[in-house]
């Protein structure tokens, strides 16, 4: 099984991650942070991952480092469970609409980390959440997880949809992505022989 479970203790988080690559959509979440569940929720969904998540922050200064550890401990978590990444398609891309809302989302499990990131969203806060919280949550998956992430909110004039779009375009381009490759035979998705 393609799973694994991180552990992330710090002065500010106490974080707990378990991802399934090979999963049914479940999540089991308990972060403080309700809005971001919401989100995490639609990565398993839409993913086809099952992800459990325990994180207990500082969230009497704000979610600011649990949200970033968060991501953190997901691209870890994900890191680890792919291994050397053989067989794997490798890349993955998914647009994604909620009513007005549309988001494109491309990644590329390279070994390389980078995010190009391009949201403006149309509020700075999602009920009590702020929404410049998105871009930290997947700068930390990112230089983890050791992927190249690029995400564009292409129209959109509703915060809560936006930031939907996002996460649901992720998890499809995530899902794409971490899929077996029938026709690669275990055979690492590049020409270096590594990734």
């Amino acid at each position: 099984m393609r799973s694994a479970e991180v552990v992330r203790n710090t002065k500010e988080t106490q974080i707990r991650v378990r991802v399934d690559l090979d999963g049914t959509g479940v999540a089991r979440l308990a972060t403080g942070i309700a809005f971001l569940e919401h989100m995490l929720d639609q990565v398993a969904r839409h993913g086809m991952l099952d992800l459990e998540i325990d994180a207990k922050g500082d969230l009497h200064i704000d979610a600011h480092h649990t949200v970033e550890d968060i991501g953190i401990t997901l691209g870890q978590a994900c890191a680890r469970a792919l291994g050397d990444k053989a067989g794997i398609v490798r890349y993955g891309h998914a647009y994604v609409p909620l009513d007005e809302a549309l988001s494109r989302v491309v990644v590329d499990f390279s070994g390389r980390p980078g995010l190009e990131y391009h949201v403006k969203f149309a509020r700075s806060l999602i009920g009590e959440f702020d929404v410049d919280l998105v871009h930290e949550f997947f700068h930390g998956f990112v230089n983890h997880a050791q992927v190249t992430l690029h995400i564009d909110n292409l129209r959109g004039d509703n915060a809560h949809h936006q930031c939907e779009t996002i996460f649901k375009a992720f998890a499809r381009a995530l899902r794409m992505a971490v899929a077996r490759d029938a026709r690669a035979q275990g055979a690492i998705p590049s020409t270096k022989g590594s990734l």
